[in-house]
């Protein structure tokens, strides 16, 4: 029972440990496994995770997005605010803690106004916009973080290549939350939680560290060294509530990548295709295995790190499996309203497939 569960809530990490078991039978481990890792992405993101669940333990992003929605006159702009606070929110705490911190917040707006038909869309809006809105930094998506890491992109010609990607989700965002009408409601919020002001001060400073670690600036064994051993000291609570099962993931897709890269037919096949055409074979890739293995496996086939990224990135949108961020709003979903879930992929499907049309589409022709 207790397998399955875990089965259940972890399944991406399930298959990548079960492809990179099935690729060691072809390729025994040796000594070059140990390349097959890049240890500083692993790393940056063990230490963006601890720093976020740290702030998240003291409220700190509950209690500032509330503050922020209290500014809200009517429907149409609560929706504009909590679409664009995921959609910041995800660039710099990354897609998957955005959702985590602000799904809760959508659901509690919408109840307090008496507005929960309107939840599936906002849901769905709010997932968008965390997959689209981690485009423009290098820690907003973990595919981010590790391409910028292995193909050591310039942190300029990063946010270069981006940025058009970037806007065009805005303007698309702000599109869909016009069709929410414009009704004018009063949210009545009894939350009076104040923040620990040492504590946040502290945790921002580290949360500092780790982004100046990701851009280069700061040697990752010196973070690795002195964040946890901070956390540890303040709040332990954090450390634990970190996302190994996503490291895990990221570990066993090396495996799996790797391995893969080390058998000619599977190399020649895939380095085949992504000469073809890397954005569309990329974005492809993220519909049936998801964008952050997608991102870790192609990237062994290709130099074209530019397509590679706006596929990755773009193709975050479409199936629900396409994103792991998507999966975890359909079943905070499925929790909230049990019984709604046909209606909810429905919804899902046709507003994530105008996302990923349009993109691909723009991407194609005015991107490259």
């Amino acid at each position: 029972m207790l397998l399955f569960r875990f089965i259940k809530h972890h399944v991406v990490f399930c298959v990548a440990a079960l492809a990179a078991l099935v690729t060691c039978f072809f390729i025994p481990p040796d000594g070059e496994y140990l390349s097959y890792f890049d240890w500083k992405t692993l790393v940056c993101l063990f230490l963006t995770l601890a720093v976020v669940c740290a702030l998240r333990n003291i409220k700190f992003f509950t209690i500032l997005a509330r503050r922020i929605v209290r500014f809200s006159g009517n429907l149409r702009s609560l929706f504009v605010v909590l679409v664009m606070i995921t959609f910041i929110g995800s660039m710099l705490i990354a897609n998957d803690m955005a959702l985590i911190t602000f799904l809760p917040l959508g659901y509690f707006a919408l109840s307090v106004t008496g507005k929960e038909k309107y939840m599936a869309y906002l849901f769905i809006l709010q997932n968008v916009s965390a997959n689209l809105g981690g485009l423009l930094t290098p820690f907003g998506n973990p595919q981010n973080l590790y391409l910028y890491s292995y193909f050591h992109i310039p942190t300029g010609e990063f946010c270069k290549i981006m940025l058009p990607p970037f806007l065009l989700a805005v303007g698309l965002l702000f599109l869909f939350c016009m069709f929410v009408k414009g009704e004018k409601l009063s949210i009545r919020d009894s939350f009076e939680e104040r923040l620990n002001a040492s504590r946040t001060a502290v945790y921002l400073v580290l949360f500092v560290l780790s982004l100046l670690i990701v851009f280069r600036l700061i040697p990752w064994l010196l973070g690795l060294v002195l964040i946890p051993a901070v956390i540890f000291v303040m709040d332990r609570e954090a450390l634990l509530s970190v996302d190994y099962a996503l490291l895990g993931t990221f570990f066993f897709f090396f495996i799996f990548a790797g391995n893969l890269s080390r058998m000619e037919a599977v190399n020649a096949f895939f380095s085949g295709l992504l000469e073809k055409d890397t954005l569309l074979v990329s974005i492809l890739s993220c519909q049936v295995i998801s964008n952050v293995p997608s991102a870790i496996l192609l990237s062994r086939f290709t130099e074209d790190y530019h397509a590679l990224l706006l596929g990755v990135n773009i193709g975050g949108t479409g199936t629900l499996i396409s994103s792991l961020a998507s999966l975890i709003t359909f079943s905070e979903y499925r929790i909230l309203y049990p019984g709604h879930s046909k209606g909810y992929l429905a919804l899902f499907t046709a507003i994530n497939v105008i996302f990923l049309v349009v993109m691909t589409v723009v991407a194609k022709f005015f991107f490259l």
